[in-house]
């Protein structure tokens, strides 16, 4: 090594200067409190659809979603016609009930025959295929249910490989919704619409043997309108992972200050984020805000469920009726029915995303599986003061006493991550604030 002496030119004294100036006052800018920038984006990838590598090549079909997007709003797939998966998944709302009155009214949806109605909320359509087939595990001693699709989780995946098919394939053949009478009708009437070349042409593509019986034939073009449904459900359409968080993560927009401090109440106190994950995955995906597992939450009974006025013949329970979710699907299943007592009550913990998405601000949308909810802002305090006092006047879904009334399932009630979490009503709202930026359609200006 030379002895002599370094001596800086002037020129890159300056220039050394510069570089130090900025990286000071990049530092001393920086918010203490604002998480670390988040991945660029060429570490930001969407999630793979559940099921195996054939099921992962059908929901990404271009043709197959193609087809799927004709069936899903197709009105003339109901008895009368005049209903469509649309009719409840509507992208404008989120992709769930599109009726600003039947929502105000408890968002239960009439089906075909307008005088009978299900007996839960529709859930969201979008981010559903990413649900993995129902199964069990084993955690801290406990056997929890994951996966499936419906609040019950009674669309196993096991059928069609994706949760999502199906469930697609449901809705048609249930009284209370499309009302059509079999696979085998719904098929005939798939075969007379407007695209009944393409479904011809890609149930041979997809290795149709024309040498079955009818029946037989007839299920398995049933199972490509659920695959087809599931497809449509996969694209960009529907998981378009387009809302203001999704850029965040991608490093093109900052939070809000109270964006920020909702966020950081979702993953810590409100303990929000232990059942609807915020963070990225291991690999970089988008988070889905749901980890697809089963919760009590202790919600009341709606009374204005319509579902309790329908005829014995659609309910046999009539105003006795209970909501015992995924214990009342586990009853019908063999291995499963020994399980049933610890499930009574529960239903899947439903993704976040578009939580808040309405076509306009006067748009009701409720909340809870049964609807119970009017607003946001009344399940938020709800999760908060559940098994303590509710101190917001006038909140929906109070009692005559200023009080929560009782869970319609009394057993199994989680009381871990919910029920007396101490937010103050400027911590709900802030919470509130950040689940608005969960909504698809946002442009980065």
């Amino acid at each position: 090594m030379s002895s002599k002496k370094f001596f800086l030119r002037p020129a890159w004294l300056a220039v050394c200067i510069f570089i130090a100036s900025l990286l000071f006052l990049g530092l001393a800018s920086a918010d203490p409190s604002e998480k670390p920038s988040p991945p660029t984006k060429r570490q930001i990838r969407q999630p793979r659809a559940s099921g195996d590598i054939r099921i992962e090549t059908l929901l990404n079909n271009k043709e197959l979603q193609a087809l799927g997007e004709k069936i899903f709003f197709d009105k003339t797939l109901s008895d009368p016609p005049g209903m469509a998966c649309v009719t409840c998944h509507d992208q404008n709302a989120g992709w769930t009930g599109p009726d600003s009155a039947v929502n105000l009214a408890g968002s239960i949806y009439p089906g075909a025959v307008a005088a009978r109605f299900g007996n839960r909320k529709p859930n969201s359509a979008a981010y559903a295929t990413f649900a993995p087939a129902l199964y069990a595990k084993m955690v801290e001693g406990e056997i929890l249910f994951v996966g499936g699709n419906f609040w019950d989780g009674r669309a196993t995946g096991n059928l069609l490989g994706n949760p999502a098919a199906d469930q697609a394939q449901q809705p048609f053949l249930n009284p209370v919704e499309h009302n059509v009478k079999d696979g085998l009708e719904l098929v005939r009437l798939v075969e007379k619409s407007h695209y009944a070349k393409e479904f011809v042409a890609l149930c041979e593509r997809l290795g149709l043997d024309t040498s079955l019986d009818d029946q037989s034939q007839a299920r398995i073009k049933f199972g490509y309108i659920g695959l087809a449904l599931a497809a449509f459900e996969n694209s960009g359409k529907v998981n378009a992972f387009t809302s203001k968080y999704d850029a965040y993560l991608r490093g093109k927009v900052r939070l809000s200050p109270a964006e920020r401090r909702g966020l950081k109440l979702f993953e810590t106190k409100g303990k929000c984020a232990d059942c609807h994950p915020s963070a990225l995955g291991p690999r970089g995906e988008l988070p889905l805000f749901t980890d697809f597992t089963y919760d009590n939450l202790g919600i009341p009974a709606n009374p204005d469920n319509p579902w309790y006025r329908m005829d014995a013949d659609i309910n046999p329970a009539g105003k006795n009726w209970i909501d015992e979710g995924l214990g009342g699907f586990l009853k019908t299943q063999p291995q499963y029915a020994a399980l049933v007592g610890a499930n009574l009550g529960k239903h899947r913990v439903p993704t976040l995303r578009n939580i808040d998405k309405r076509p306009n601000p006067k748009f009701v949308r409720r909340y809870g599986h049964n609807g119970y909810f009017p607003d946001l802002e009344s399940i938020i305090h709800f999760y908060n003061t559940r098994d303590t006092k509710p101190f917001i006047k006038g909140i929906g879904g109070l009692d005559t006493q200023g009080k929560w009334p009782k869970p319609e399932v009394a057993v199994n009630v989680n009381k871990e991550e919910m029920g007396n979490l101490k937010l103050t009503q400027k911590e709900e709202e802030d919470i509130l604030t950040f689940l608005k930026t969960l909504s698809d359609g946002y442009e980065v200006k």
